[in-house]
């Protein structure tokens, strides 16, 4: 009976990780390409940011949608699975279509569809487990580590081929040389890109079937009047001083992460001639999944680093490695090594910051007024954050700091590298939590 319990038990675990496999690698395909791939497909700056604030919109649309109807009415393993079915033919269509309107009305279908997946994930995998607190998060490690794999296969999908062709390698290990350093560049590498959407399209349907496999995971029952008293109790929390202070922070360094992503990829891409690092279309994104890598290890420390430096240091350090590493940007840009190996900052900016936040509501917060809390702050980080962002950097690098089309790389990042160290300086000085949880 044990075995059997425990051989389920392995199962229903496995099942779980191939879940948030699947789950991060989708986000992890498109999301690192777009920002310079909508440009190269004649939107402007305002028609960009459109398009690139479908997500956060749909973050913030999704984060009712998915408390209001969709866990109260529904089993969440058939949410999931006709999500990612919707989500995922919307995806793989935009592979082939340019013009703006269906591009928009396509982006929109899928980040509406896939955004709630993300806490429905987390749902089954909380309901599934015998010892959540214990085994989430090796569960949710494995989101991570799904948003790294999808970045590796492009390293042989966005290749010159006609290049390789050409070189006539002899031998696997000549063949493999040639192939990894000749990746495309210029407008072959934005025309490419197109298989970016293919392949987070088809790990969406991969999912959307593999979701009925999943535990079932039955629709959840809440009193409306408690809930909507959640939500209040959680925003009336802001009118504590270190609460708000927080909160404000979390929308400067929402606006400093995001644009990393908007500005980075076509960074490490531009030829050094023009400013940039000049690495090949396919190493950018195995290059930016640095990060990823390093959020894993820094995770591990997190909690030795919290009972070290204390919530309000670690928070500090988290955002002051953004300012690192666009300072890094903006002074060293020729130093290949360099702007690589800073992509470790991610990991420190993530935990440091962001994971202590998640930390930070849970601990302090009301157990009752917990998980609004956390809705709360997930609407500056990846709602109103990421909209202002979006809205605001393709109009930045586009109009403000690109001239004969050279960008002044320089002047970009130091924008968000002074808004990094005003956002450190503000936390360091005014948040001040006490040492007691706070009260309804």
């Amino acid at each position: 009976m044990n075995d059997t319990s425990t051989a389920s038990t392995g199962g229903i675990r496995v099942r779980l990780i191939v879940m948030m496999f699947l789950q991060y690698a989708i986000w992890g395909a498109w999301l690192p390409l777009i920002f310079g791939y909508l440009p190269s497909l004649g939107f402007s700056p305002g028609e960009q940011s459109w398009i690139l604030n479908t997500f956060p919109i749909a973050a913030i649309v999704g984060m009712f949608f998915s408390n209001e109807f969709a866990d109260r009415n529904f089993a969440a393993e058939k949410v999931l699975a006709f999500s990612h079915l919707i989500g995922g033919l919307a995806m793989f269509s935009l592979a082939w279509l340019h013009g703006f309107w269906p591009f928009f009305g396509l982006m929109l279908v899928h980040c509406l569809f896939y955004v709630p997946t993300i806490s429905i994930t987390n749902s089954i995998a909380f309901a599934s487990l015998k010892d959540a607190q214990k085994d989430f998060g090796r569960v949710r490690l494995w989101g991570t580590i799904g948003w790294i794999a999808a970045a590796w296969p492009f390293t042989f999908i966005l290749v010159d081929w006609d290049k390789v062709h050409a070189a006539n390698p002899s031998g696997i290990v000549d063949w493999f040389g040639i192939v990894l350093g000749s990746g495309l560049s210029g407008d072959p590498l934005k025309q490419a890109t197109r298989w970016t959407y293919i392949v987070a399209g088809a790990a969406s349907l991969v999912l959307a079937a593999f979701s009925l496999t999943l535990p079932h995971t039955p629709p959840k029952k809440v009193d409306e009047k408690e809930n909507r008293l959640a939500w209040l109790e959680a925003v009336r929390l802001l009118k504590h001083p270190f609460v708000l202070v927080l909160w404000l922070v979390t929308l400067v360094d929402a606006f400093v992460q995001y644009s990393y992503f908007n500005w980075t990829g076509t960074f490490l891409g531009t030829k050094v001639e023009a400013g940039g690092v000049g690495i090949p279309g396919n190493w950018i994104m195995p290059v930016m999944s640095v990060g990823q890598i390093a959020e894993i290890l820094t995770m591990i420390i997190l909690g030795a680093t919290l009972k070290r430096l204390g919530w309000r240091w670690t928070m500090v350090v988290g955002i002051l490695g953004h300012a690192a590493r666009f300072a890094a940007y903006a002074f060293f840009p020729q130093h290949i090594g360099l702007i690589i190996g800073v992509q470790v900052l991610h990991g420190i900016c993530y935990a440091f910051f962001f994971a202590t936040v998640y930390i930070f509501v849970d601990e302090f917060f009301p157990k009752d007024a917990r998980s609004s809390a956390q809705g709360l702050f997930n609407v500056m980080i990846l709602g109103i954050g990421a909209l202002i962002a979006n809205s605001v950097c393709p109009y930045l690098m586009q109009k403000v700091f690109t001239h004969n089309s050279m960008t002044d790389f320089r002047s970009l990042f130091l924008v968000p590298m002074t808004g990094a160290i005003f956002a450190a300086l503000v936390l360091a000085i005014l948040f001040r939590p006490p040492e007691k949880k706070l009260q309804v």
